[in-house]
């Protein structure tokens, strides 16, 4: 069987998820018992209304389209706004001459074609980046220039083969040209595109003396998304860096939460005890909740897996964290078996696509505000499902 043909439920997503959003967006209804209910009805849009006029459950485009196109291109982004999603994401990376790019990372080997670029083969190097030894090529060894001579390619090919067709097709977006297009395709399509922007490595970047806030801070403010009910997320795994924009924007800020032994590694620079597992706690998430408007956990956060990569029994995260009037958006849904719980996965090919709308069936029964998806299309089908049955 090609990889065409195993997808084909992903062409069906494809063809209903105008659908889907257009039921999401005439309802914002959530599960009997959620705190925000009758705060977060609103257009559906986020015209005027922040964050709680979003439809719920939200769809949030992880790294763009990133099942369908190279993650964080301008291709990735139009594609998710294309098939429906309601918040698109970025994460953010500076340069060496300070200006603030989106990737996922700022090692650009897998994601660009730096490595057949002969004049920037000096510039492999080894670094240490919050703990982790990394060898390839960094942003902040670059200008702004030079990045815009690379090529943005698909991170993990032997996966997601039908997106090497667009290899080549992009360049690496600065964050400045991301709100411009969204402006753009705002007017165009007659509502706000809302954003949900990550520092990435923060504490790493301010030792290099690129800061991230500020240079955020100031984009933000040019283009008048910088109040509380502006369209954007601003989002991080260090809970310093939403407590330093709060001090600069009033923006809604999400802190991102990782394994439950993990330690945020602002927390490992300062000495602070605290691990994940702290946080998720009801004092961890009222303490979040002084500083912050959401938390972004990983799923395995909301449900735990079993030995077997099973779905066990859902904590009282999402209970908890709603009392603290948090709003949680995890991470992150993925269509194909390699990504899936055990329990849904369909075959045994990990590239192909297993019981997608099962998985997050269970996970949008727990009360979660939105999820965050490569598969955008999917998960927005998956919402109306799930927004239908509770409608009874």
């Amino acid at each position: 069987m090609t990889q065409g043909e195993r997808r084909t439920p992903a062409r069906r997503t494809v063809l209903g998820a105008a659908g889907a959003a257009a039921v999401l967006g005439a309802s914002t209804a959530l599960p009997t018992g959620t705190a925000q209910a009758a705060e977060a009805r609103g257009d559906g849009h986020g015209r005027g209304h922040g964050y709680r006029s979003l439809p719920v459950p939200t769809v949030i485009a992880h790294r763009g389209a990133s099942g369908y196109r190279p993650e964080h291109t301008l291709g990735s982004y139009r594609h998710a706004l294309d098939l429906g999603a309601h918040v698109i994401e970025q994460d953010l990376v500076p340069t060496r001459d300070g200006h603030l790019v989106c990737r996922h990372e700022n090692d650009i080997t897998g994601t660009t074609d730096v490595a057949d670029h002969p004049e920037f083969a000096s510039r492999k190097t080894t670094k240490s980046v919050d703990g982790t030894t990394l060898t390839g090529w960094f942003t902040e060894d670059f200008t702004l220039a030079e990045l815009k001579t690379l090529r943005a390619k698909e991170r993990i090919p032997g996966t997601r083969q039908e997106n090497t067709l667009y290899d080549g097709r992009w360049t690496i977006p600065t964050f400045e040209e991301v709100l411009r297009w969204a402006e753009e395709e705002g007017r165009r399509r007659g509502r706000d595109v809302w954003l949900h922007v990550e520092t990435k490595h923060p504490t790493y970047f301010r030792s290099l003396g690129l800061g991230l806030e500020e240079r955020l801070a100031k984009l933000l403010r040019r283009y008048g998304r910088h109040r509380a009910n502006s369209p954007v997320f601003l989002q991080s795994f260090e809970p310093s860096s939403i407590q330093r924009l709060a001090k600069l924007v009033d923006s809604p800020g999400v802190v991102l939460l990782s394994a439950a032994s993990s330690r945020p590694w602002d927390f490992v620079q300062t000495g602070d005890p605290r691990t994940v597992a702290d946080l998720v706690t009801p004092a961890g998430l009222s303490w979040i909740a002084s500083y912050a408007q959401g938390i972004g956990p990983t799923l395995d956060l909301v449900i735990p897996k079993d030995a077997t990569g099973r779905l066990g029994t859902p904590t009282t995260l999402v209970r908890d964290a709603h009392a603290e009037g948090l709003v949680l958006h995890p991470y992150t849904h993925r269509n194909e078996n390699s990504f899936l719980p055990a329990d849904f996965r369909r075959g045994t090919d990990p590239t192909a696509y297993g019981d997608s709308f099962g998985a997050l069936k269970r996970y949008l029964e727990t009360g979660i505000d939105g999820i965050f998806s490569d598969n955008p299309d999917t998960a927005l089908l998956a919402a109306a499902d799930f927004t239908a049955a509770t409608r009874g």
